[in-house]
């Protein structure tokens, strides 16, 4: 595996009382053969796209053609998609060092700037346009039902600027749309706006949707954009499916362990919130990628845990209080990436004056891993469980694995729990009543 997984430190043999035992474990793991024979079933049918997609290409090589059609004589990208359509090209755009000062390599310079626009927040909107230079902006717009109320907003706002700009007859070559094929006697307002101005369109896949998008055209177009190999995050997260297949049982099968602890510690030991909490700027976006897809899929129906979105080592000062000394209802997952030897060396002399003579000689790098060390540790003693998965590095592979690893974990989640992990009805409720209010509005 391209990653490892330990919940060592959510056991009793190292938190005593509060952690799980073997046979506690074992139990739960056993309530996994049927839902994991279950995925083996669906790989093999195709039923369940998520698990064959990184097998497919011919979706990227349409999306690279668009790309770069798009690119041309561009300087910035702006992507607008909500939810899944935003969060999981966030993530992958991270891993290139979006939304990090200095984050680009010299490489990523040389490419157009990439913004995203995931909220919709009328003064945002009007400083965003009001700051572009629109002959050399393009726009990415993704919905994959085509009628999400935030994204056409934000779309038709865009396309009005173009439009008052004097830009008009160019708008086919500044805006590109992700959607779903046109269905006979199915509405997709997404589409008919972009078809009535000639805009270009890629499908979305119909059978993959919303937080398990990413590893689609949602999500890779981001990483494109970025200069990241999208058929290498596609190679990683199939390592995972192959994996999958290849596990006797679910203890041989890393997701599914991490499915058993998650849901026992919840039904055992008291737990209603997971912790996700990275050692690296460049996975910050992921711990809210992952807040989507563990609450929007298991919390249903009265079940769930509530997911925590966290960074290392900044929340070590903000959070960690809470977590260690605070309820005893906190499960961690502590990510860390090799990081000793990495990033500038301290000056010893500095250091020494700054009464830190313990770091001198030592690179910013090794504070990390100390620091992803020590609060594990630190967990453990207080009792608290936590588990650790450590890369030793974040190139395109890894990071396709560690995404494939989090929804296939939570799919097992759902299946013990007796939910469906892939609709959203509390969604689709506050939806239609945002339109029924807006409808009120027009009215009166």
């Amino acid at each position: 595996m391209r990653y490892r997984q330990s919940i060592a430190g959510a056991t009793d043999a190292r938190i005593g009382r509060h952690g799980l035992s073997e046979t506690l474990l074992g139990r739960y793991l056993t309530r996994l053969v049927d839902p994991l024979a279950i995925l083996k079933d669906n790989y093999r049918t195709g039923r369940l796209p998520l698990l064959t997609i990184p097998e497919d290409t011919a979706d990227i090589d349409a999306a690279e053609a668009a790309l770069a059609k798009l690119s041309h004589d561009a300087r910035l990208i702006v992507f607008f998609g909500t939810g899944g359509s935003g969060l999981g090209g966030q993530t992958l755009a991270q891993i290139a060092g979006w939304n990090i000062p200095g984050g680009g390599d010299a490489y990523q310079r040389k490419r157009p700037r990439t913004r995203f626009y995931d909220n919709l927040d009328g003064r945002t909107l009007v400083g965003a346009l009001a700051d572009l230079d629109l002959a050399s902006t393009r726009f990415v717009v993704t919905s994959k039902s085509g009628g999400t109320t935030e994204t056409l907003a934000q779309a038709i706002i865009a396309i009005q600027a173009v439009q008052e700009a004097g830009l008009g007859e160019r708008i086919p070559e500044l805006f590109l749309g992700i959607t779903e094929p046109a269905r006979e006697g199915k509405a997709n307002g997404l589409r008919e706006l972009f078809a009535s101005l000639s805009i270009p369109m890629l499908d979305h896949h119909e059978g993959i949707g919303g937080r398990f998008s990413c590893l689609t055209n949602v999500g890779l177009m981001p990483a494109m954009a970025r200069g990241l190999d999208a058929r290498a995050i596609r190679a990683g997260a199939r390592e995972v499916v192959e994996a999958m297949i290849a596990a006797k049982h679910p203890r041989d099968f890393a997701p599914a362990v991490g499915a058993a602890a998650a849901v026992a510690l919840s039904k055992e030991k008291g737990i209603h919130t997971l912790v996700m909490m990275p050692y690296a700027d460049r996975l910050a976006r992921m711990s809210h990628w992952y807040v989507q897809l563990w609450a929007e899929s298991l919390g249903k129906n009265g079940e769930g845990t509530s997911p925590i979105a966290a960074l290392g080592p900044l929340d070590q000062h903000s959070q960690l209080q809470l977590f260690m000394d605070g309820p005893r209802e906190h499960y961690m997952t502590v990510i860390r990436v090799a990081s000793e030897g990495t990033g500038p060396v301290i000056d010893a002399a500095l250091a020494a004056k700054a009464r830190l003579g313990f770091m001198g000689g030592r690179a910013v790098g090794d504070v990390v891993a100390a620091q992803a060390q020590a609060i594990t540790e630190a967990l453990a003693e207080a009792g608290r469980p936590v588990r650790t998965i450590d890369l030793d590095s974040l190139d395109e592979k890894n990071v396709g694995a560690l995404l494939m690893h989090f929804m296939l974990e939570t799919i097992l989640a759902g299946r013990m729990l007796g939910l469906d992990p892939f609709d959203q009805p509390a969604v689709e409720l506050a939806k239609v009543l945002t339109k029924k209010h807006l409808g009120k509005g027009v009215a009166g």
